[in-house]
């Protein structure tokens, strides 16, 4: 009940934010029915198991993108007081649990019954049926399967958003009423496991691709041949990618400090620093979907009909969930530091040096990451081509 109370009495933009966790739990709950109504109405089909596969890969965004939501939800975050009201971690957590839960339940709702009005269970709505054959209308549904599949966005989502919630330190308390910059924090340990493991990935990609028959890698929509090791290297890759994101981060806020940094250039690579694991984990997967995308634009430009409709879905959920993971991770960033932005000008910094720090943040960023998805992207395409 508190959990809606604090709904109802939101920000607009936070229930914008709400309402796409709700639209990206729909397109994943409608995916994991197109894999069940495509199994039950193709038993002897090999590539049943691999269409619910490839639906764990947007449903994982979804649950990133929920996590993050939930963080910058401002109902959860930790204010002096709140624990003497029996408002402390544990049920702040809760409350983000239960937040996520009723956004992902209500996407899930929406899925079966879209699912089950183009299918043809529903009518009295236009494109009644539309896509019965290709959802395999002709036999019935199993009920326990699909609400087990429904479910599966709600669970992940709100226990990871409780997880998330109840290890999140309270960045206000270090830095409330301090007139310097906080110290930067230890640089992350990551970057050989993720460069380890995403070179393991490209290597499974490629040798998976020596022993594919037909279509290297044909994506969700034509199933004819697609090697489970595709997705398990695909896997590796964004997993090391990930991992390497927040110290290639870091490195970038050391490599703008160096030789003589000036005002701008010494506070763009402080918050670097800082920010190194908030925004480098989420910025690394955005760089593993994005030259996942263009390795798949460079196979498949060239075909008439290059990918599916469950493809596009997937695509589409996959880099809008990433991207605004991103976007979020980026304002929880900027809310956390709001305090030491207004002991800056509080001191006498021009507000006009504080957005030159952020756009050259911005540029080294993209400076760094643009040629790396790149060349993952050529190094991903080339075996498979």
């Amino acid at each position: 009940m508190l959990a809606l109370r604090l709904a109802r009495g939101s920000h607009p933009l936070v229930l914008v934010r709400r309402l796409l966790v709700a639209a990206a739990s729909a397109g994943v709950g409608f995916l994991l029915l197109c894999a069940l109504g495509y199994a039950a109405g193709h038993p002897a089909s090999a590539g049943s198991v691999l269409r619910l596969l490839w639906c764990f890969v947007p449903l994982a965004a979804t649950v990133q993108f929920a996590v993050a939501v939930a963080r910058t939800d401002p109902s959860t975050r930790p204010r002096p007081g709140l624990s003497s009201l029996g408002l402390g971690p544990v049920r702040l957590s809760a409350l983000a649990a239960v937040s996520t839960a009723v956004s992902t339940t209500l996407g899930s709702m929406v899925a079966l019954l879209f699912f089950l009005h183009l299918r043809g269970d529903l009518t009295g709505m236009p494109f009644d049926g539309g896509a019965a054959e290709f959802l395999g209308a002709g036999t019935p549904l199993p009920l326990a399967a699909a609400l087990m599949l429904l479910a599966l966005v709600p669970v992940a989502a709100s226990t990871a958003s409780a997880l998330a919630l109840r290890s999140r330190p309270d960045p206000a308390r270090d830095t409330f009423g301090s007139e310097e910059l906080p110290e930067p924090a230890p640089a992350p340990a990551g970057l050989p496991w993720g460069v380890a493991l995403t070179a393991a990935g490209l290597a499974v990609e490629a040798i998976a691709s020596r022993g594919a028959a037909g279509n290297a890698f044909p994506l969700p929509g034509r199933y004819d041949s697609t090697p489970v090791a595709v997705l398990v290297g695909w896997t590796l890759t964004a997993v090391g990618l990930a991992m390497a994101g927040p110290s290639l981060t870091y490195l970038c806020g050391r490599a703008l400090q160096a030789v003589r940094p000036g005002a701008v250039r010494l506070l763009a690579g402080r918050v670097l620093m800082d920010e190194a694991r908030r925004i480098g984990l989420p910025l690394g997967i955005v760089c593993a979907v994005v030259s996942a995308a263009v390795a798949a634009s460079a196979l498949y430009g060239g075909d008439d009909r290059p990918y599916g409709p469950l493809t596009a879905l997937g695509a589409v959920l996959v880099l809008g969930c990433t991207t605004a993971t991103l976007l979020t991770s980026a304002l929880e960033a900027k809310h956390a530091r709001a305090h030491t932005a207004e002991a800056l000008l509080r001191m006498g910094a021009p507000a006009a040096t504080l957005r030159r720090a952020t756009l050259l943040r911005a540029g080294a960023l993209l400076a760094l990451f643009a040629p790396l998805t790149w060349v993952i992207a050529q190094l991903a395409a080339l075996p498979l081509a």
